[in-house]
């Protein structure tokens, strides 16, 4: 018998009016065929009883959900355009990361991933970890672009897990944040864990696994900042949670309550948020290397259109 997992949640405020399976989709990272299966097979309960896959879905109203186990996703070489290779020798490779792109396989995501590209690419990366994530020691979000560091060798893996893991590398990001942060300059020292909604968001959560976020504003604008951002911990979602905590979400983040109309007056389709730079002591021979990234045209665009406001 094939393991299953029984999943109670509400709909997110994000998800009224739509369809049932479109819905379903979003919040477990189906596609919509896989949705459409659970449902006409009765694995989905909206509200305690069956429903259409084209019922409309309210805002609060709970989902019964049962969900197979996924396969371990794993990585097939697959071209991915704009996926752009910073640096590279014998044991690292660094990428400036395009949306859109995760950075490797997960069940339920169809789309794009840096470990797929890389390998489409001929390049050889560590065979360390679980067989979706090899040579992946961190991870930007999908939508977050900017600069990612994958090892090659397996000493390398070794080094930068444990080079991350006591916080020796040095990441810098940009994010445009609704209103002006106040003080200008701060410490976000607050724990993260997933939201008690189940809904894939994070939150800050008392016993959630601690998480640290300095942030500094480096420009300020009619309704938003442009805020450089530092993380001392890597956790999932970390800088969009932590500002949405202060009520200044990266804007464009509607999983995090950013303004949807803003973010169209801008011509965002997903949060402003880069990795702007990187640095570490290579693992092979201790050297420091650092290297930048530049702001994809979207971000630069919202950028432009808030000056010519300001």
């Amino acid at each position: 018998m094939t393991p299953s997992s029984q999943r109670r949640v509400p709909v997110p405020e994000g998800l009224d009016g739509e369809r049932l399976d479109a819905a379903l989709a979003r919040m477990f990272g189906l596609s919509r065929a896989s949705a459409a299966e659970l449902i006409s097979s009765g694995q989905v309960l909206l509200g305690g009883r069956a429903a259409a896959k084209s019922e409309r879905v309210p805002a609060g109203e709970w989902l019964d959900v049962t969900l197979p186990a996924a396969a371990p996703a794993v990585p097939v070489p697959r071209a991915v355009p704009g996926l752009a290779v910073v640096y590279e020798d014998a044991d690292i490779v660094v990428v400036d990361k395009p949306r859109g792109v995760a950075a490797h396989p997960t069940p339920g995501w169809t789309g794009p991933t840096v470990l797929e590209g890389l390998l489409a690419a001929g390049h050889t990366i560590a065979t360390s970890g679980a067989a979706e994530r090899q040579g992946i020691v961190h991870r930007l979000d999908a939508n977050t672009t900017g600069l990612m560091v994958l090892a090659k060798s397996e000493p390398a893996y070794s080094a930068l897990k444990q080079a991350f893991r006591e916080r020796e590398v040095d990441k810098r990001y940009h994010a445009l944040v609704q209103g002006h942060p106040d003080p200008l300059r701060g410490t976000i020292d607050a724990p993260i864990a997933r939201h008690p909604a189940g809904d894939g968001r994070f939150a800050v959560v008392a016993d959630g696994r601690p998480s640290v976020t300095h942030y500094d504003t480096l420009e300020a604008f009619r309704g938003a900042s442009l805020a450089e951002i530092i993380l001392e911990t890597g956790r999932t979602h970390q800088i969009r949670v932590h500002m949405a905590a202060l009520r200044h979400p990266c804007v464009g983040d509607r999983l995090y309550g950013a303004d949807p109309v803003f973010a169209e007056h801008l011509g965002l389709t997903r949060q402003w948020l880069h990795a702007v730079e990187l640095g570490f002591a290579h693992p092979a021979d201790g050297r420091r290397v650092e290297f930048s990234s530049r702001y994809p045209d979207d971000l630069a665009h919202a950028l432009d259109v808030l000056r010519a406001e300001s």
